[in-house]
Order: structure tokens, then C-alpha cells, then sequence
């Protein structure tokens, strides 16, 4: 049979996906080389550094910024991200309730810090013809981050980085600040730790230097 070059490439996309969903869920464990895909899934995880994340954000601007800030102190999927209602939000508890997750379970992210300051300062220049935290053009829409994602990825000088990519940043932030495999799927909504292996490297990191200056404290 002879397939056209669009049709070759829809199956090359849909493969690629299909990879990526597996290295997500940590069914594949492997860097895979295949040189016809222009991104390979990765074993280890694609986060930004903290100088990375901080060019990104200077070159974002209004709820652009905001939902890519939200999306790495909270560790929401973008699909979470677009479904937010100011419903959904509590700025005096400081947490964001989810409604529909990928797990299809009902989840309170708790918001804090730098989370809770952004959206308490979104929430003064709320639009009142809609109640979705990030509407788009069409206010009963959410918002298209496409086009303003990699405009703003090419302004920071930014390479193969999906916005999916920020959800692991989130936890990478997490696990070198101590948290454990279990705080770390708590906050991500994994129902196993499976899913949060993945960090553990950068979690055992912290826990040496915890270790070395209890040592060195205790015991000189």
C-alpha cells in the first residue's frame, strides 16, 4: 500500500505519543533512539533549571505567565489547568479543587507561596463575562496555550520542552527539597509511587547532604 506524506506522519505522531504516555507512566524505562521522531521519549525527566525558569517567566506576560508559573509550583496537567473555575478556587484556604482528573477522582491541591500570591493577584484582573480562571478569546473557552508556548519557549531560548514538562518540574522542585516519593504523588495525583520513581535520584541527593550534616553536627 502507499501512504501519503501527511498519513506516515499522522502514525509516526500517534507512535510518538503513544511512547511518551509510556515513559510518563513509567512503563518504559529506556531512552529509545528512533531517528525518524525529532523528540525521543526520555527515561530521565526534561525540567527546567531554576536560571531556565526564571527566563521563561520574564518573557511571558499576563495570564500566559500566570498559568505557566501555576503549572510549576503546582504540578496541575494543563488539561486541570484549563478546566479551573474561580469555583474551584479558594484564596482563604489556599486550595484548588479538581473536579475532573485524569484518574477521574476528585483532588484538593493545596496552594501556597508563590501559587496562592499569583492567583490572588489574577483574581483582581479577572473577567466577569466568564468563570474559568484562564478563558480564551470565546469566554466560554478556555484558553489556547499553543502559540503562545512556543513563542514564549523561543524567546527564552528554550529546546525540546513540553508544557507537560512543567508538571515535572514541579515534582523535580519537590523531591530536592525533601520531599518524599509519597508527598510527591500526593501532590501529582499518582495513585502509586510508581509514577514517582523517577525523582528519587534527586530526592536521594537531599537526603545524603541531610545525612553528611548530621554526621558532621553529631558526631564532628
Amino acid at each position: 500500500a502507499t501512504y501519503s506524506k501527511k498519513a506516515i506522519n499522522n502514525h509516526l505522531g500517534i507512535l510518538s505519543k503513544a511512547l511518551n504516555v509510556a515513559v510518563d507512566w513509567g512503563q518504559l524505562p529506556y531512552r529509545i533512539k528512533i531517528p525518524m521522531f525529532k523528540k525521543v521519549p526520555l527515561p530521565d525527566v526534561d525540567f527546567l533549571s531554576f536560571e531556565e525558569f526564571d527566563r521563561l517567566m520574564f518573557v511571558v506576560e499576563g495570564q500566559h505567565g500566570r498559568i505557566i508559573g501555576l503549572a510549576a509550583w503546582t504540578g496541575l496537567r494543563i488539561g486541570e489547568l484549563r478546566g479551573l473555575t474561580w469555583d474551584d478556587v479558594d484564596l482563604h484556604q489556599g486550595r484548588a479543587t479538581l473536579h475532573k482528573t485524569k484518574n477521574n477522582e476528585r483532588r484538593v491541591v493545596p496552594l501556597t507561596g508563590k501559587a496562592l500570591e499569583l492567583l490572588k493577584a489574577h483574581s483582581k484582573v479577572r473577567r466577569l463575562d466568564t468563570n474559568l480562571l484562564f478563558p480564551g478569546k470565546n469566554p466560554r473557552k478556555p484558553m489556547d496555550l499553543r502559540t503562545p508556548w512556543e513563542a514564549a519557549l523561543k524567546k527564552a531560548d528554550i529546546e525540546d520542552f513540553r508544557f507537560h514538562d512543567l508538571r515535572h518540574s514541579a515534582a523535580s522542585y519537590l523531591a530536592m527539597n525533601g520531599a518524599s516519593m509519597a508527598e510527591i504523588a500526593e501532590v501529582l495525583g499518582h495513585k502509586t509511587l510508581q509514577m514517582v520513581k523517577r525523582y528519587s535520584h534527586l530526592s536521594e541527593a537531599h537526603t545524603a547532604g541531610v545525612v553528611a550534616r548530621m554526621n558532621e553536627r553529631i558526631f564532628g
